[in-house]
């Protein structure tokens, strides 16, 4: 049996899509044959990922949102609705972060991270799987981290927050199971973005960084799209409630 992961009439929404790994997610996707809302804060950004959609021939649906703002998290559900009549896919990509010590880290700080990293990740993916189940069927994909599992000073908060990310996939995935929804995840490592660009744009820094990394190098966006693209599609049906390490085996380290 040949399955493919060919995501033709299929339509996504990516949180933070705007840059980086989001945006990767988003243009494999639409390559795919997913038709495509893509989130984000910055309207420019949203508008070159939608029109880069465009010019592969897909739909591309640009949408500005605060998804800690639950007015704003459903209208991005209601415009995705409108767009494309119906939500197959959502990717949970949207992340914030602070490099501050446990001791220096405020309380309003760790709030911030939590919100964006957990609570609305939970509460946006509550309000697609009610769409969802309506479907009976749904992927869902967490963007998480390696830094879920391997402890890094001065991101306690970041890595506390995905490494919750993790165990909240693994209840999604339990409760809706039965509706036909998929829940994973997908853990990158150190990756070449915006927001890791203090440690590769260092040489001194990217090169003991890479030496510490099985693989010898760091990731480039358009390396964790493939895995995406996987639990997204057909061939991953009977998977739910587990994570995929695109890591270049940091954790084994």
């Amino acid at each position: 049996m040949a399955v493919t992961f060919d995501l033709s009439g299929k339509s996504a929404i990516v949180t933070g899509g705007g840059r980086g790994i989001g945006r990767a997610i988003a243009l494999g996707l639409a390559g795919a044959g997913a038709s495509v809302a893509v989130c984000g804060r910055t309207q420019k950004e949203l508008d070159g990922v939608a029109d880069e959609i465009r010019k592969l021939g897909g739909k591309a649906l640009p949408v500005v949102a605060d998804l800690t703002v639950n007015d704003q998290l459903e209208n991005l559900v209601n415009a995705a609705i409108k767009e494309f009549e119906r939500i197959d896919i959502l990717v949970n990509n949207a992340a914030r972060s602070f490099l501050r010590s446990l001791l220096d880290l405020r309380e309003d700080g760790w709030d911030k991270v939590f919100n964006t990293n957990v609570k609305a990740v939970w509460l946006l993916s509550r309000a697609v799987a009610r769409r969802m189940i309506e479907q009976k069927s749904g992927k869902i994909i967490n963007i998480t981290t390696v830094g879920a599992e391997k402890a890094e000073v001065g991101m306690a908060a970041y890595g506390c927050s995905k490494a919750a990310l993790k165990m909240l996939t693994r209840c999604m995935a339990r409760e809706w199971a039965s509706y036909g929804i998929n829940v994973n995840a997908v853990g990158p490592g150190l990756t070449r973005t915006d927001f890791s660009k203090p440690i590769w744009s260092n040489p001194d820094i990217a090169r003991h960084v890479a030496a510490m990394i099985p693989k010898g190098r760091i990731a480039e966006p358009e390396e964790i799209v493939s895995s995406v693209l996987f639990l997204a599609s057909d061939a991953a049906d009977y998977i739910t409630g587990h994570t995929i390490y695109v890591d270049g085996g940091t954790l084994t380290t």
